[in-house]
């Protein structure tokens, strides 16, 4: 229902002083909606029946609508009611304000409402350059000098070959942090390189023109090309140039302290070569090899060396697909132990099958397919890094003009139903996401969850042009900017809440200065891993915004990716000319 009343009745109505409060029991998007786009909040308290949209000064009610039936809300333990403003389409700033209970945090409805938050969550790679400096041209308040040059990096004992005895040194520099520590590890940086090329390939028109404000800007490619291509380097370097084996990491054998990254100062090593992290190098080199052709000019001869890259990384793995990487195992035998991020993987078979996508579409060689299991299921499920089989059913239903038809037909039909399964129920959860319709999403890095389901749905839409798929994608944006069980905004610097003590060293070691922009923080995780006190058990409220929070509060590469790739695809879908989706 929808209708205009004066704002002299409005005054009355609300003269009560209790109305005058933000509410923290009003859930939604603190950055904003697009004029055409569901527009939900959810209300965790409270008795009235209906809501209204008001200028943040309260001088202009804009829509008046009712809330809806109690639901349950079981990852929170909570009864809810929904406010549902979707049809209120005028552009502008507002707030969403409900009788006795106050007022929600303000928001936007504009055109390109996430272009800002897509930007930052790009730039916040730029933040985790390695061996760079961050001027304040570019990095304003976080600017800070370079740390780890890493131009003498030593050979671990469990490196070791004939070439490159232990404790001689290599040089590997730049690359990007992986999270709130200063290490590099090749698995991780592979998922993460593939979802960001993901989002060059599906919209490389938008991606032209996404300029962040890097050194690189205006240099010929576009932004995003020139953040991976600071990755793209040093993955080069980890690659071993008399095998083709690529390093599981680069790492010193403990994380370092809570110093800014020229003040950590330890020994930095490459650990044993992992046909893991050998194959998602092999993958991102294909993929990086057929994008940067369209670059001659610019970066001439770098499509051929990445494939040359990527074609010994397979030969190595096809050479060695027992040398998983086992942590434990490596320091039973070597020393000095690592105890760093382990990305510890006992199955193999779904890298071998990413690398092989991505090779044959760059190639045309269809003997890479052939030497995997491309449809070990009849379910493909939302990537991770410890599983990217996914990832080769993307390729190959992007690519679908130029491969078999039955394979690509196969690959998409897979996408399709992941995300048919993912909207699946999702009307009748409390908080109406994607998001919060399983338990099991609530867990290490669960923002990165929210967000790779995003991706999905968004990869489902490019094949169907069915906008159904868009409101659910759009459902996993409203989750990471606010509309959750916590009330946080888990981008850092974008909605009004949001955390500012994220388990982060460069924005834990500057004092009162606000944490770096544009980072996703891992989110709710029940494990609660590093034993911090927690202010509940449930699975959706698990949170806490607090340095000793690694487990829900720190972030990492492989989260950031797909929130870029969520929040710009989206974008760009309405650069193309925006969607509508029906009320249910």
């Amino acid at each position: 229902m929808k209708y205009f009343i004066s704002a002299i009745l409005f005054l009355i109505t609300i003269s009560h002083a209790d109305a005058q409060r933000l509410s923290e029991s009003i859930h939604l998007n603190q950055v904003g909606f697009y004029p055409e786009s569901p527009k939900i909040a959810v209300v965790t308290e409270g008795e009235p029946d209906y809501f209204y949209i008001l200028t943040p000064d309260f001088s202009d009610t804009l829509y008046t609508g009712q809330l809806s039936t109690i639901r349950e809300a079981p990852n929170s333990g909570e009864r809810v009611r929904v406010a549902d403003f979707t049809d209120m389409t005028e552009p502008g700033n507002y707030i969403l304000w409900i009788t006795k209970l106050g007022y929600s945090y303000p928001f936007t409805v504009a055109p390109r409402v996430y272009e800002d938050a897509a930007k930052a969550s790009l730039k916040g790679f730029y933040h985790q350059r390695v061996s760079a400096g961050i001027p304040y041209e570019y990095g304003g308040k976080w600017a800070r000098p370079a740390g780890h040059p890493d131009t003498l990096v030593v050979i671990h004992p469990s490196a070791a070959s004939p070439e490159r005895p232990a404790n001689s040194v290599i040089s590997a520099p730049r690359g990007w942090y992986d999270a709130g520590d200063y290490n590099k590890y090749a698995v991780n940086s592979g998922i993460t390189m593939g979802t960001l090329f993901s989002l060059y390939e599906d919209f490389p028109e938008y991606i032209r023109d996404f300029d962040i404000n890097i050194p690189e800007t205006g240099n010929g490619l576009p932004d995003l090309l020139n953040e991976l291509l600071w990755n793209l380097r040093w993955f080069m370097d980890i690659q071993d140039p008399h095998d083709g084996g690529v390093y599981h990491k680069l790492t010193t054998a403990n994380f370092e302290g809570r110093v800014m990254p020229a003040e950590a100062k330890g020994t930095r090593y490459v650990i044993q070569k992992s046909v893991t992290g050998t194959l998602n190098f092999a993958a991102v080199m294909a993929q990086a090899s057929r994008i940067f052709q369209n670059y001659e000019n610019v970066v001439p001869g770098l499509a051929d060396s990445t494939l040359s890259a990527a074609e010994s990384a397979w030969q190595w793995a096809l050479d060695n697909p027992e040398k998983l990487y086992n942590q434990n195992e490596m320091n039973e035998r070597f020393n000095p132990d690592i105890l760093t991020g382990a990305y510890g993987d006992n199955d193999a078979s779904d890298e071998f099958a990413w690398a092989a996508a991505e090779l044959y579409i760059t190639t045309g060689n269809r003997d890479y397919l052939d030497e995997v299991d491309l449809f070990p299921s009849d379910e493909a499920s939302v990537p991770t890094w410890r599983s990217v089989q996914t990832m080769a059913y993307y390729t190959l239903a992007r690519h679908s003009e130029n491969i078999d038809s039955g394979i690509a037909s196969d690959a998409r039909d897979l996408v399709i139903d992941l995300a048919n399964r993912l909207m699946d129920g999702v009307s009748e959860t409390g908080y109406r996401t994607v998001m919060d319709r399983d338990e099991s999403n609530y867990t290490w890095g669960s923002s990165g969850v929210a967000a790779n389901q995003g991706m999905a749905l968004i990869q489902a839409f490019l094949h169907t042009d069915d906008t159904t798929y868009l409101k659910y994608a759009h459902s996993n944006l409203d989750y990471l900017l606010g509309r959750n069980a916590t009330g946080f905004s888990f981008l850092t610097g974008h909605g009004h809440k949001t955390p500012l003590y994220i388990h982060h060293r460069p924005s834990d070691a500057r004092a009162n200065i606000d944490p770096v922009p544009g980072l996703l923080s891992g989110g709710p995780n029940p494990g609660q891993q590093d034993e911090c006190e927690y202010p509940s058990d449930l699975p959706a409220k698990s949170f806490i915004d607090d340095w000793c929070s690694y487990a829900a509060n720190e972030i990492a590469i492989n989260w950031n990716a797909p929130m870029v790739y969520l929040s710009a695809g989206l974008e760009a879908l309405q650069f193309r000319g925006g969607f509508t989706v029906e009320d249910e």
